[in-house]
């Protein structure tokens, strides 16, 4: 088990649950949980990983707006590490949505391979507002350059449904971890190293190029500034 802002399952049927466990703060991410996140990822990495939320309703809503501006900055930095390790694990990764995916959590959503959402599930990526670029690096990849520039310049929430119709969510169903669970076990049953080579092709080139793009600019230009209207 990790600490308490994350519930980490190990593998009992070649899957890993992993759980932010933040209900109070939305799963807002602060030093401690994306520690713990990058930990969890790492501890079985050829096992598929489910990552969801101990709370029905709540996803994630990105980084802790409340903690203080040099651990934001240092928490919105350790959250692409936290991204890389999603996309370069060996055994996929399997996000579970069941309520809002904001900012930091629309990326995580966004950098596990496959995303299973409930209905009440919704994603929203905001970047400009706080002086940073959120979801540049890999909203290209599911759903094209205008449509990115879209979500990411007017950080409009995307629907579950809307999510599923342009390919940024694979599949919508009443019951989310149920369905997770039923496509992680057949992705298990499939050759692991061809689903390793799979992956690691996919992720090769301007995705991972993109991935740390993003991180260093972000990373340099940080201001530490709230939104700037709304």
């Amino acid at each position: 088990m990790f600490s308490s802002p994350l519930v980490y399952e190990p593998a009992a049927d070649g899957v890993v649950r992993i759980r932010l466990n933040r209900p109070e703060r939305r799963n807002a991410v602060d030093s401690q949980t994306v520690d713990a996140l990058i930990d969890a990822l790492q501890t079985d990495p050829s096992h598929i990983a489910l990552l969801g939320s101990t709370t029905p309703g709540i996803f994630c809503a990105g980084a802790d707006l409340h903690i203080p501006d040099d651990e934001r900055a240092r928490v919105s930095d350790r959250l692409y590490a936290c991204y890389e390790v999603m996309v370069c694990r060996s055994a996929p990764v399997i996000a579970v949505l069941d309520g809002p995916a904001v900012g930091g959590g629309a990326q995580l959503a966004t950098a596990a391979d496959l995303r299973i959402a409930s209905p009440r599930a919704w994603l929203r990526w905001l970047g400009p507002g706080h002086g940073l670029a959120v979801g540049a690096w890999i909203l290209p990849s599911l759903v094209g350059r205008a449509r990115t520039l879209d979500l990411t310049l007017t950080g409009r929430r995307l629907t579950a449904e809307q999510a599923e119709a342009v390919g940024v969510v694979t599949e919508v169903a009443g019951d989310p971890w149920a369905r997770a669970a039923e496509l992680a076990l057949q992705l298990r049953d499939l050759q692991p190293a061809a689903v390793t080579r799979t992956r690691d092709i996919v992720a090769s080139g301007d995705l991972l190029a993109r991935l740390r793009e993003e991180r260093t600019r972000n990373l340099d230009g940080w201001s530490g500034a709230g939104p700037t209207r709304g």
